[in-house]
């Protein structure tokens, strides 16, 4: 089927193509007349105008923009961000505009794939996820006055962003080891450098030094099954005995320090009680099923994304706090037990 062009639309309702254009781009120089017979051809006619076509008469490009510094295999493997993704395009659905994704190897590359977006002017704005401590892209963005809008930042950001209290999620979870007897919680921390990876070992650190518990081992893992298979080798290459409950920062990493566990003999969650971040619907069918803290990945980043929009418009919105994450209990915590070498 033939695609319908303002052509067809400018022939429909007997006017210039030129006045079409500035009719459907809510452009001046028609009459309100003019610009309703325009509308009403263009309805009958089934006409959709191209992001293209929009932007080449316009001054946008009606596209936002992600760079994910992660390894491109982190889509197929990480739930996280199909469920964050889901979020930003339900919302650019909704306003006409497309989402530009990439991911870079490098911090170098990194900084240099939204120079390039800026500069093709091929994105009206973008989402800056996965936040490190002195973040170099925030000052880039204001340099470069591109739109941005960052996720969960400390406090201070100054950047329009989206927050999710990730606190009383995980003190729950920590409340209930220690109500299953756990005086001994370790924490397998993520990334250093993330923003998220320090929120999260605040939280753990700070309610250990509430209820007087000497803080278990911290072991540095990637957010990936590989970190977390790494990261049970050296909690197991450890002197003296083992903690009976580790945190871990991420899902992801918890279940393949679970299997890793297992696959040396220690039975999870018997000998060790392990909980996770991020609530992935992996984590119900794994065995033990994994207790953690759910996240609203999607509705982050649908707010991310209405908020961006906001901004890319002129607007100065208020940062968005969506509802607080909470726990999910399955199989993964027992009651402690004395602790094996």
């Amino acid at each position: 089927m033939k695609r319908v062009t303002i052509v067809d639309v400018a022939k429909h309702a007997g006017v210039a193509i030129s006045s079409v254009s500035s009719a459907l781009n809510d452009r001046p120089g028609v009459s309100e007349a003019t610009r309703q017979r325009i509308m009403q051809a263009a309805q009958e006619l089934g006409y959709v105008a191209s992001l293209r076509g929009k932007a080449l008469s316009g001054r946008k490009a009606y596209a936002i923009g992600l760079v994910v510094h992660r390894d491109p295999e982190v889509f197929e493997l990480d739930p996280f961000f199909g469920a964050f993704i889901g979020g930003i395009e339900e919302m650019l659905d909704r306003s006409g505009f497309a989402l530009v994704l990439q991911s870079s190897a490098t911090p170098e590359d990194d900084l240099e794939r939204y120079r390039r977006l800026s500069a093709d002017r091929r994105v009206d704005g973008v989402i800056l996820n996965e936040l490190t401590i002195d973040d170099p892209r925030v000052a880039l963005v204001q340099e470069l006055g591109l739109p941005a809008v960052g996720i969960n930042p400390d406090p201070g950001f100054p950047l329009p962003h989206v927050r999710q209290d990730h606190e009383s999620g995980i003190r729950d979870l920590l409340g209930a080891l220690t109500a299953a007897g756990h005086r001994t919680i370790g924490h397998l921390a993520g990334p250093g450098d993330y923003v998220h990876s320090r929120q999260r070992e605040r939280v753990w650190r700070g309610f250990l030094a509430e209820h007087d518990l000497t803080p278990g081992p911290v072991i540095d893992a990637a957010f990936t099954y590989e970190g977390g298979i790494a990261a049970a080798e050296t909690l197991l290459s450890l002197p003296g005995a083992l903690p009976t409950a580790m945190f871990c920062a991420n899902d992801l990493s918890a279940l393949g320090f679970i299997a890793e566990l297992q696959r040396r003999g220690v039975e999870v969650p018997a000998d060790l009680s392990v909980v996770g971040f991020d609530g992935i619907q992996l984590g119900e069918f794994v065995p033990p099923r994994l207790t953690s803290v759910r996240t609203s990945a999607r509705r982050v980043g649908h707010e991310a994304a209405r908020i961006l929009l906001e901004v890319i418009d002129g607007d100065s919105p208020e940062p968005a706090v969506v509802e607080a994450a909470t726990p999910v209990w399955r199989d993964s915590i027992a009651p402690a037990r004395a602790r094996r070498p």
